[in-house]
């Protein structure tokens, strides 16, 4: 059917629900990060970790705080050639350096009415990569133009303008915003944003496209090996390391289709077209499917390096490329139509052509991926990709002709026509107006109506799935998708008293803007890894193994994968990269699961200590159940994603934070010592401090305080029991 944002944003949202007599705003909250995409309709929704949402489906009430709100004021228009896409990495950029965790953005003023519906659903959408609980639009005359061309009923729309104005939620953009309150405000003219990515490893890394090239050096040399100053070891990593100079070419020769062609550092190697972010917009659509078009009428070819994918958020864009011609123009491209849902945003890329991998392997190149997505953490995308973009959808096009990201795409030709005449990317960049001119002739209700007839119905396959009776599942003791989870075992009528943790051991200690891809995996699983070593040994062939994202209802797998990232770097083991941690006092290195096993089989309660915005990226419930049944009891971090925050408090792991200014560099930690965290069975209270004691190795100790970031009263009784589903399960049982 779709994604579901995309399918909420076109379908299910109403803005204004009504139930006999009452109407009242539309609003949810939704298992993803991006559910904050139905923002651009004036719709209040945002996402929760998996845990809570499990609670609530069982009656727990979802409890949230009175938030800050931060009015982000939009003036002028975009520019000829600016699309949304550049508009949200800009907006990312802005308010990631602001920093609004934990609270709401509202777009205001003269530049919201510039911007179509869709424009606004890509600012709502990309919440999570600034770090905003939601951003949402107002409702106005826009809103109600969507609604009907997206088929709602002409009932529908009417209530939604009635009520609105009725309720003074209706923008007048001719009105003042003088009289309007926020916490704070933040301010852009759209009229000096430039085409630009992000990358190559965070959402919030804005790159100006004429500074892509420029840079180019610099970013290779990031990833390159550094050189250690002095006699550093494995176990004992060297105090400083110094930046490998970026080789002026590295490449390797390969054989693709019979044709011999060069690999290189920075090539492109995976374009994909992807994402409720961008394929909801069929402005940045049609914009590439008319680029698309022009290259093939110029003669252009994707180079023979890049894997390319198409993967709109639901059929209806498929149906409006149909309609408008520009399917062919897409496929000669071979940017052929893979799906309806999410692919490579989440590292469902599969696999790179197995010359082009081996190349990669062999001669340790730095390739990148460029898509049309909403995140680009290390290891996500593809285990290959060491570089990774996000960009408009006609840029990856662009980039997929050019095959390359060592390129300034003003001044540099994407390739040559067959008569050897370079052609530039401004040649064939389709104009606002002909973007325009094709939407108003291609999209029309009638294409939503049709699609969304039968929703709920799902075709011959879903209908034709085998459905068991009875109230209790049938756990199947040989599968490895779906087992029986270990988390309510023995579980009571009563919790057992909170304890103080002693003698706690550090299973990781990591830096800055560690995401729940980084502990909890949701790509391609390692044939190597404690994962596929598993499943090896119950038989199941590497070709066969699937991705962590779609055997998370098996917990071997996915404690097997917890803090399973091959691009995961613990401090523990130095510059080494991988599911690799040391085992203490051993000083043996292994992975990551091993050392979690050892300790639990020693009863030592294990921490993890990260720097700032610990567990950003996707709300992942794994990357706290994962570390659960790795025996983790407790994370130390400078701060805190919301999502994840909240996901441990909800597996009962308690997260505290560093005092400002105090982190594990000013308190010289090396992840080596032993802790004891008191005060955990007095009084616990939110937002309480709690002494921290370590002893290093020398027999010395140092003593800290933290905040406990368990931030309400009834996310302690959540801590007190254990997690927020152990709450509702006894809560259950009394009943």
């Amino acid at each position: 059917t779709g994604i579901v944002h995309q399918v909420n944003l076109e379908y299910l949202a109403t803005v204004v629900r009504r139930e006999g007599s009452v109407a009242f705003p539309d609003s949810l909250v939704g298992t993803d990060s991006h559910t904050t995409m139905v923002n651009g309709l004036g719709v209040l929704g945002w996402g929760v970790g998996g845990i809570e949402a499990e609670a609530v489906m069982l009656g727990q009430p979802f409890y949230f705080l009175t938030p800050q709100v931060v009015g982000f004021r939009l003036s002028g228009r975009l520019r000829e050639g600016v699309t949304a896409t550049d508009l949200v990495l800009t907006v990312t950029q802005m308010l990631r350096k602001k920093g609004v965790v934990n609270k709401l953005v509202e777009f205001f003023g003269p530049g919201v009415s510039q911007l179509s519906l869709a424009d606004r659903a890509t600012l709502g959408n990309m919440s999570p990569e600034y770090g905003a609980t939601c951003g949402i639009s107002p409702v106005d005359g826009e809103t109600l133009r969507y609604l009907r061309m997206t088929g709602r009923s002409a009932e529908q729309v009417d209530l939604v303008e009635r009520y609105a104005k009725e309720q003074g939620l209706f923008l007048d953009p001719s009105a003042s915003d003088a009289h309007v309150a926020y916490s704070e405000v933040v301010e852009l003219d759209m009229g000096t944003v430039a085409p630009c990515v992000a990358g190559p490893r965070r959402p919030q890394d804005r790159v100006a496209l004429s500074q892509l090239k420029g840079a180019f050096d610099e970013t290779i040399r990031s990833f390159l090996p550094a050189k250690p100053s002095g006699g550093g070891t494995q176990s004992q990593p060297a105090a400083t390391a110094v930046a490998t100079a970026a080789p002026a070419e590295r490449g390797a020769q390969v054989v693709i289709g019979g044709q011999v062609v060069r690999v290189s550092d920075g090539a492109v190697v995976l374009a994909a077209i992807t994402s409720c972010t961008n394929t909801s917009n069929p402005s940045v659509m049609i914009g590439a499917a008319l680029l698309a078009r022009n290259a093939v009428m110029r003669g252009l070819m994707v180079k023979p390096w890049v894997k390319t994918s198409l993967a709109p958020g639901s059929p209806v864009v498929a149906d409006y490329l149909e309609k408008a011609g520009l399917v062919p123009y897409l496929q000669a491209l071979h940017f052929n139509i893979d799906a309806f849902g999410c692919t490579t945003c989440i590292g469902n890329s599969g696999p790179l052509p197995e010359a082009v991998g081996r190349a990669i392997r062999e001669h340790d190149l730095v390739v990148a991926a460029v898509l049309s997505g909403n995140r680009n953490f290390e290891g996500r995308i593809n285990p290959l990709c060491r570089m990774s973009y996000l960009a408009s959808p006609p840029l990856v096009v662009a980039f997929a002709l050019a095959g390359t990201v060592n390129i300034d795409l003003h001044s540099d030709p994407l390739g040559e026509d067959p008569n050897g005449q370079p052609v530039y990317l401004r040649e064939i960049w389709p104009s606002e107006e002909e973007i325009q001119r094709t939407i108003a002739e291609a999209v029309d209700p009638e294409l939503y109506r049709r699609r969304f007839a039968k929703v709920f119905e799902g075709d011959e396959r879903w209908r034709s799935l085998p459905t068991p009776a009875g109230d209790l599942y049938e756990w199947d003791a040989s599968s490895t998708y779906i087992q029986e989870p270990p988390f309510f075992h023995g579980l009571g009528m009563e919790p057992a008293p909170l304890s103080d943790i002693r003698g706690a051991r550090v299973l990781c200690m990591v830096g800055d803007s560690v995401t729940t891809d980084h502990i909890s995996p949701a790509g391609s699983i390692p044939a190597e890894s404690p994962a596929g070593r598993y499943l090896i040994e119950r038989g199941v062939e590497p070709a066969d193994f699937n991705t962590y994202g779609a055997r998370r209802g098996g917990h071997e797998v996915m404690v097997r994968g917890t803090f399973g990232s091959i691009r995961l770097r613990n401090e523990l083991v130095g510059p080494r990269e991988g599911f690799w941690t040391m085992h203490l006092p051993s000083g043996e290195v292994m992975p990551v699961y091993d050392a979690a096993m050892r300790y639990i089989a020693e009863h030592v309660p294990l921490i993890v200590i990260a720097g700032q915005e610990y567990g950003s990226g996707s709300s992942r419930d794994w990357a706290a159940k994962g570390p659960l049944l790795q025996g983790v009891r407790a994370a130390i971090a400078e701060s805190y994603e919301r999502i994840h925050r909240s996901n441990l408090v909800g597996m009962g792991i308690l997260p505290l934070q560093f005092r400002p200014g105090e982190s594990r560099k000013t308190l010289g930690l090396t992840g080596r010592e032993v802790f004891d965290i008191a005060g955990i069975a007095q009084d616990l209270a939110p937002l309480m401090e709690l002494t921290v004691r370590a002893r290093r190795e020398d027999g010395s100790e140092l003593s800290f305080q933290t905040i406990v970031r368990i931030d309400s009263p009834v996310e302690i009784d959540y801590y007190r029991n254990g997690g927020i589903l152990q709450t509702v399960l006894r809560h259950m049982m009394r009943a």
